[in-house]
């Protein structure tokens, strides 16, 4: 057997790495911008400064904001059904859930955390289920609620009328609120003991909100700074007792890659 050798091969190929190398990055950063002007829908668009400025670009389309009757079914099946970052909350509200009573779910939509975790929770007949959300979802919640006969679950557009509530959840709700949480908190009769909050969206940088496409509307959607958020949290005289982390819920703002990758969490926290 004859054995050739390619001399300078291995050195070629090595050389030809190193060149195109130099491109990956460049060429990484150039197709998050390209993807821009791709002819398809981006799910966000947009970077502002507070949450008024993007609801003021918002109102350029044909629907601004979340409070719209046709906007209230938009992915209520998936909603309902139990997802893998549900399990941190349902781990902590199983022996809440005994000690309180009762809770308010700001923010909860048509009821979708009841519907999804009702079965995995010790609820007794008498406890209350109380969903604060915006007027449009109020009543399509209301409505089917009573069409289910769901007794254990109410709604209110107001925070005052959910009644003294040790328990206060907020899962999904921090990225669509318009006021500081602890504005919100002081409009209940009396400040809750326990806070859960789940796919919290964050960033180590400045706070900036977004605009999400859902459906037809363009909904103002705030990443806040994670030492600000806390900040903010623990002044109201709580302590933070848990955090975990989402990885699968982080996302990018497509017309503005520079900003980085958003940080998803939950957290529980305990009032002092």
């Amino acid at each position: 057997m004859t054995t050739v050798t390619l001399k300078g091969r291995t050195s070629t190929l090595r050389d030809a790495r190193r060149r195109a190398e130099k491109f990956v990055v460049p060429l990484q950063a150039l197709s998050g911008r390209l993807r821009y002007f791709l002819p398809i829908p981006r799910r966000f668009t947009g970077a502002y400064s507070s949450y008024q400025e993007a609801l003021a670009a918002a109102k350029n389309g044909a629907l601004a904001g979340y409070d719209h009757d046709e906007i209230a079914p938009v992915a209520f099946e998936q909603m309902c059904r139990l997802a893998a970052w549900d399990y941190p909350v349902l781990f902590w509200m199983r022996d809440l859930v005994r000690e309180t009573g009762s809770l308010v779910d700001a923010g909860g939509h048509m009821g979708t955390k009841y519907r999804a975790f009702r079965s995995h929770l010790p609820l007794g007949e008498d406890f209350r289920w109380v969903v604060y959300d915006l007027p449009a979802i109020v009543r399509a919640g209301q409505k089917l609620a009573d069409k289910d006969q769901l007794t254990r679950l109410s709604f209110v557009d107001r925070m005052a009328d959910a009644g003294p509530t040790p328990l206060f959840l907020g899962s999904g709700l921090m990225q669509y609120l318009d006021v500081p949480l602890g504005k919100l908190i002081g409009e209940m009769p009396e400040a809750p003991k326990h806070i859960l909050l789940n796919k919290v969206a964050l960033r180590k940088g400045p706070t900036v909100v977004t605009l999400e496409q859902i459906g037809r509307a363009r909904v103002p959607y705030q990443i806040r700074n994670e030492a600000e958020f806390l900040q903010h949290v623990t002044g109201l005289g709580y302590e933070l007792v848990d955090r975990w982390a989402i990885p699968s819920l982080s996302t990018r703002i497509d017309t503005h890659p520079e900003l980085g990758k958003t940080e998803s969490a939950g957290f529980y926290f305990r009032k002092i």
